[in-house]
């Protein structure tokens, strides 16, 4: 079971002891941040740089070398994970460096996850097999995860991850998804989170239900797995963060159906709950260890979580620009509602797009900051660094994914 971590400090702590903590956290994770070189064309509006509260010299993920695996993959079941490819930053985003994740731990998270999907869930049809190895989902896990402290512990994330792609794709998006009728899919399909507690005459077909489609298998399995290694309050704090992304999805779905294109500060609003969140939320589960339930509930955390989340989601908007503008209909994201509602050209609205989400994470650092100063506790700083970690990998994998994303030619 997760280590419950220390008991949260006095409301009031005294100056001294928050600078102190301010101060260690600064000299303790410090690193350079990064900015994509924006070439000349870029408009001088996309900022520099770090701003805000003890954001010029503090960077939360400046991650260890990731621990050995559990013992070597086996090379005649391991599938060839997708190899790391290279990849173009943004130009003008504002992003911290990661090192390449650990290959050995990447080939064994592939390969569970790869035997977990097919032979647990049966998650996928044979024709899909591409796609779901194109997703490289196990570089994405370790890269965000590298404090770990086992493969199993990774694997709690990877198979949470590939399932909420499961109920993205096949009630959404690419394959099959619809907004017609997606309320009932999905309140279906998180009763395989938050069980349903029923009679005794009903439960059986309830049970039955959740073995009905790859979506609900997938929630089920996964969340099985996630239960048996988090806490009651961990494992409730996720099922709250993934109502949080339904509702998100009921939203976009919504206006899909009317053809209303939101205005800028509605579709933000949207994609507070349509976005990453549930996924660094877990970062303590991940790594063994539990952010108590008073500090994580605190306002100034959730601000963090939620600036995080925000700030992943227009990473995901940016980086996935130009394969949303090759699907069928109008696909939304946040350069394509600047676009419409502030009147500009595509270019322009995908770099102010840029500015918006170097906003976001500028604001995120200098929360974080501020939590880390006013709570210098070792598992509120942990967490911290966990969560910033995630941010940073998950920049990693949306650069290096070459096979999904590609970059508009706006430079």
């Amino acid at each position: 079971m997760p280590d419950p971590g220390l008991s949260p400090l006095p409301a009031h702590l005294p100056a001294a002891a928050a600078r102190l903590g301010a101060d260690v956290l600064a000299r303790a994770l410090a690193g350079p941040a990064a900015e994509a070189p924006a070439p000349e064309a870029a408009p001088r509006w996309i900022p520099g740089g770090p701003s805000g509260l003890g954001t010029s010299s503090v960077s939360f993920a400046r991650p260890a070398p990731p621990p050995v695996p559990d013992g070597p993959p086996d090379p005649a079941a391991a599938p060839s994970a997708a190899p790391a490819a290279e990849g173009r930053p943004i130009p003008g985003l504002y992003f911290h460096p990661v090192p390449d994740p650990d290959p050995a731990r990447v080939d064994e998270v592939s390969r569970r996850i790869k035997d977990w999907a097919v032979d647990e869930v049966q998650l996928y049809p044979e024709e899909w097999e591409g796609q779901f190895d194109g997703f490289s989902v196990g570089r994405y896990m370790v890269a965000c995860h590298p404090d770990a402290p086992t493969v199993d512990h990774v694997m709690l994330a990877t198979r949470l991850m590939v399932a909420e792609n499961a109920v993205d794709d096949c009630y959404c998006e690419d394959h099959g998804g619809s907004p017609i009728g997606l309320g009932g899919r999905l309140l279906m399909a998180h009763t395989a989170l938050d069980p349903l507690h029923t009679t005794p005459e009903y439960a059986p077909a309830w049970a039955e239900s959740l073995g009905s489609d790859a979506p609900r298998r997938a929630y089920r399995s996964a969340m099985e797995y996630f239960t048996a290694a988090a806490s009651p309050s961990q494992s409730d704090r996720y099922r709250h963060d993934m109502a949080r992304l339904h509702m998100g999805y009921l939203a976009e779905a919504a206006w899909a159906e009317t053809d209303h294109i939101p205005e800028v500060w509605e579709y933000l609003a949207m994609r507070q709950f349509n976005n990453f969140r549930p996924c660094p939320t877990i970062t303590d589960t991940v790594g063994g260890y539990e952010l108590p339930a008073d500090l994580h509930a605190r306002p100034e955390m959730q601000r963090v979580i939620a600036l995080a989340g925000n700030a992943t989601t227009i990473v995901n908007d940016l980086y996935s620009y130009t394969k949303e503008l090759s699907s069928p209909g109008v696909h939304l994201n946040l350069p394509v509602v600047l676009a419409e509602r502030e009147k500009l050209s595509e270019r322009d609205a995908y770099l102010k797009a840029i500015e918006v989400h170097n906003d976001l994470m500028h604001a995120f650092e200098a929360a974080a900051a501020e939590v880390a100063a006013a709570f210098p506790v070792p598992t509120v700083l942990r967490f911290l660094k966990g969560v910033a970690t995630w941010v940073d990998g998950n920049h990693y994998w949306h650069q290096t994914n070459t096979f999904r994303y590609s970059l508009p030619d706006f430079w």
